[in-house]
């Protein structure tokens, strides 16, 4: 009886874990929500000045179908804002990923997408399913098994505008970086990846997610993972780890990624970014040294540096996709 207990609680205490973290509201933080490419605001505490110096032109609104055959019809939204509107091909061109609970109006992916553009580079930046403007399936994160394909959807839709497969290159922030890795893993055609803030895998990153979430200092929550996977499966038939950052990194070879961390980044420690960088060099890979931002936490490296920021974000991309 006492197993038997022990075994109900876990199973009721792992699902509450998995529909609190897993559970997507479908909106953009409040704090972003007016923010567009020609005018946004930072969040409370970082420069606005580094906003300021990289705005953008008034985007195009776009939609594009994702790749996944489960969404049939599906809309997904998106800004485009190309180099020159008569002549979409000539310039190379970058797609930007926003993290969970997030979406394109974010700064964190504003700023460096106006770095890009400035240098450049037409940009797409893309609400995922279920975030932003964009439609959905079920409300349900699905760890990257089904977001790595809108990210294709949008790689698919930057090639129809006539840009060449091998100057198209994705930037990716916190999950969505993990996403973009996995995109980038499953899709050949895609010349270059920028992971800022990524996990080495589903597993460890909610597990790290869930004990900053609920404050647990002893980390025992972690434990609890497990189950929420399960739970996963059951209710949504999503497969959180499925795909992993770290073996789809195996993929690389003769491509290019660059790793970004914060130092203090209290969820996903730097040393991921370290472990990701060895297996790229190990894939053969062209991967510059992963960068760890010193007094930056999570996604804070663009904000804390933002001019060495700029420095290799362009230098990487204009490397990998030929300059501007």
């Amino acid at each position: 009886m006492v197993a038997i207990l022990l075994v109900l609680v876990y199973a009721a205490t792992s699902f509450v874990v998995y529909d609190g973290v897993g559970s997507l509201t479908g909106a953009c933080d409040p704090q972003d929500a007016a923010n567009t490419p020609a005018a946004y605001s930072v969040r409370p505490g970082y420069d606005q000045a580094i906003a300021d110096a990289n705005l953008m032109p008034a985007p195009q609104d776009i939609t594009f179908a994702s790749r996944d055959p489960g969404m049939p019809g599906a809309k997904l939204a998106g800004w485009w804002i190309p180099q020159d509107a008569t002549s979409p091909s000539a310039a190379p061109a970058v797609i930007l990923v926003h993290g969970i609970y997030s979406c394109r109006r974010e700064a964190n992916v504003l700023v460096p997408a106006g770095m890009l553009h400035r240098a450049g580079f037409s940009v797409l930046l893309m609400d995922l399913r279920d975030h932003g403007d964009s439609e959905g399936d079920d409300r349900r994160f699905s760890g990257g098994t089904e977001e790595h394909l809108d990210v294709l959807g949008a790689y698919d839709w930057v090639v129809a505008q006539g840009v060449p497969a091998d100057r198209i290159g994705v930037l990716g922030m916190s999950i969505g970086s993990m996403t973009a890795l996995i995109a980038g893993g499953q899709e050949p055609g895609i010349a270059a990846v920028w992971a800022d803030s990524a996990a080495t895998t589903m597993d460890i990153a909610m597990g790290n997610f869930v004990v900053d979430q609920l404050k647990d200092p002893t980390g025992l929550s972690r434990f609890l993972v497990p189950g929420a996977m399960v739970w996963a499966r059951l209710v949504a038939a999503d497969e959180l780890g499925k795909y992993n950052p770290i073996e789809e990194l195996d993929a690389y070879g003769g491509r290019s990624v660059a790793f970004v961390h914060g130092a203090l980044d209290p969820v996903l420690p730097s040393s991921m970014a370290l472990t990701l960088h060895d297996r790229a060099v190990a894939a053969g890979a062209t991967t510059p040294d992963a960068w760890i931002v010193a007094g930056a936490a999570h996604t804070e490296a663009v904000f804390m540096d933002p001019a060495g920021y700029e420095q290799r974000l362009v230098a990487f991309f204009s490397a990998a996709l030929g300059a501007p």
